[in-house]
Formats: structure tokens, C-alpha cells, sequence
């Protein structure tokens, strides 16, 4: 039931243009796996074989790490709506902090100079092999709309108060690697 391609096809892009939550897999060679959920309509096709999505701060940033250490990237979306089906994202990815003028490209061309509150990296997956698989016993959920927990946070800090939390909550792993955030190069 499983299906490789090598790229994105415009059908499997337009699945993933209808997804309201994805997830993020990604590991060192040592140490723990990571594995996030992501929202906040943050996931964008950059073409075939690239996409990215647009981080904010959040309680660790072992995505940032792996990336730097390893490289490696898996993006999961499945359909909760609709006819079922898994499409996973297989490639290298880079951390782009907020600030850099790779970071600062992509957010004009994909996000429309829109950022989250909170944003504090891109992270851009350069993709080597797609996979679609049947899906079957994935539950069916309706959408009711995203949470506005999160935005509230990051405007209640205010800049300042994000940069402390990075500096104290980002800048390594829960394995002790340096993320590239929060001011641990």
C-alpha cells in the first residue's frame, strides 16, 4: 500500500495544503529522539523538493540540535479528514534563526513578511524521498480551529521576555547539544 516518489507530486501538495497539524521526527546519532507536533498554519511547499516551516519558541529545541549535529528530517502529516492516507517527508534539514538572511528570504517569499508571534527559526528540509501510505487506522477528527494559547504566550513576553526564555530554555538539547538558539552557537 506504501508509495515512494521522489518528489511532491502536485496531488500530494494539495493534500498538504489541506493539513491543519504536522509533525516533526528528528535524532542524533547518540542520544534521544525527537518527535513534535506542529500547527499554527506554519508548513509551506517551497517546491518539489523543499519545504519548511516557520518554529516559535517553545519549551526545548532538540529540532534545532539534531540538525546541526545530524541533518536528518522527517515530516509526518496524516489525513484526520477526508479519505485516508500518511504522506512522510524524508530529507536533510537546517535550522534558519530568526535574524538570518536565509530566515529573513524565506519568511518575504512564503510567509509574506508574516511572522508568528514567538518565531524563532525556519527550518527548511531539503526532501529526498516521499512516501504515502494507506492511512487506515488513523482516527477521523474534525477541526475546530487552532489554539490561541501559545500566540498569547510569546505577545505576553514581548521580544525581551523571548529572548531571556530562549537564552535560558533553547540553547541546548535535553542531550547538552548547542542548538543555535537562544545564543548557544
Amino acid at each position: 500500500m506504501a508509495e515512494q516518489f521522489p518528489a511532491l507530486t502536485p496531488e500530494l501538495q494539495a493534500f498538504i495544503a489541506k493539513q491543519h497539524v504536522f509533525f516533526v521526527a528528528s535524532a542524533m546519532a547518540e542520544g534521544r529522539i525527537n518527535l513534535s507536533p506542529k500547527g499554527l498554519d506554519a508548513f509551506r511547499v517551497i517546491d518539489a523538493n523543499t519545504a519548511a516551516y516557520l518554529d516559535v519558541t517553545g519549551s526545548g529545541a532538540e529540532t534545532a540540535a539534531h540538525l546541526r549535529a545530524d541533518g536528518r528530517l522527517t515530516i509526518m502529516m496524516c489525513a484526520f479528514e477526508g479519505p485516508p492516507r500518511i504522506l512522510r517527508l524524508y530529507g536533510r534539514g537546517v535550522s534558519l534563526p530568526r535574524g538570518t538572511d536565509a530566515y529573513a528570504a524565506l519568511l518575504h517569499n512564503h510567509w509574506a513578511n508574516e511572522e508568528t508571534p514567538g518565531a524563532r527559526q525556519i527550518v527548511r528540509l531539503d526532501i529526498d524521498m516521499v512516501q504515502t501510505s494507506c492511512g487506515y487506522a488513523v482516527p477521523n477528527f474534525t477541526y475546530q480551529g487552532e489554539r490561541p494559547s501559545l500566540i498569547n504566550w510569546a505577545e505576553a513576553k514581548g521580544e525581551e521576555g523571548l529572548r531571556a526564555y530562549r537564552a535560558e530554555k533553547n540553547r541546548f538539547s535535553l542531550d547538552g547539544a548547542p542548538t543555535g538558539l537562544g545564543g548557544a552557537q
